[in-house]
């Protein structure tokens, strides 16, 4: 036993890494800053991967981030707090907001839930304009969300209700990183079917 070192110094590290499994991003990331061996240990890859499948999903399992784990990981927080705005901008109904959010490109697309197709930036845009004419903005409960990042692009799936309990809407979103931040260039959300409408779908 090495004197002088800590208990989680001592440890192999195949320990260490378990040990931290437990710990969330903040904490991670205040370990890091204590001393050199916290910083080896808390950069290191298989912490930052067990952490990225506990905070968002086990999908990625094989996957090998061209930059490491924990970059993979800072990328993929980055991109669901911006989706998350995305949902903040719809329950504020604020047009302007909305205006910055897309990518001012002709190719970006949209479908809302009624199914029609809007393409280029204005026609998004002006669809996202009728859209907020409603009386009050659409609080979503999201649910079951997955991302994923590559360099200069993202996308994003997930279940939404505005009712919990009148069914749900599947959602995607994909983004491109341009100029120092991500844009969304893709949006489609459509009623999630009930198993029985799935059959009948198939059958037709």
């Amino acid at each position: 036993m090495q004197s002088g070192a800590s208990m989680m110094e001592q440890l192999v590290p195949e320990i260490t890494t378990h040990a931290l499994s437990y710990l969330d991003y903040p904490s991670l990331c205040r370990l890091s800053m204590t001393n050199s061996l916290m910083r080896k240990a808390a950069n290191d890859d298989n912490a930052w991967k067990a952490l990225y499948h506990k905070d968002f999903t086990l999908e990625q399992d094989t996957v090998t981030p061209v930059n490491g784990w924990k970059a993979y990981y800072a990328a993929t927080r980055a991109i669901m707090n911006v989706n998350t705005e995305f949902f903040n901008i719809i329950k504020d109904r604020s047009l302007s907001a909305m205006s910055r959010f897309w990518l001012n490109a002709d190719y970006v697309k949209c479908i809302h839930a009624s199914g029609v197709l809007f393409s280029g930036y204005n026609a998004v845009i002006q669809s996202w304009q009728h859209a907020f004419n409603w009386e009050q903005g659409v609080d979503f409960q999201v649910r079951d969300v997955r991302a994923r990042v590559l360099t200069n692009m993202a996308w994003i799936t997930m279940k939404t209700y505005v009712d919990m309990d009148n069914g749900a809407f599947n959602m995607t979103n994909i983004f491109e990183f341009h100029h120092g931040r991500w844009y969304l260039v893709d949006h489609h959300c459509s009623e999630m079917l009930a198993d029985g409408d799935i059959g009948q779908q198939i059958v037709h």
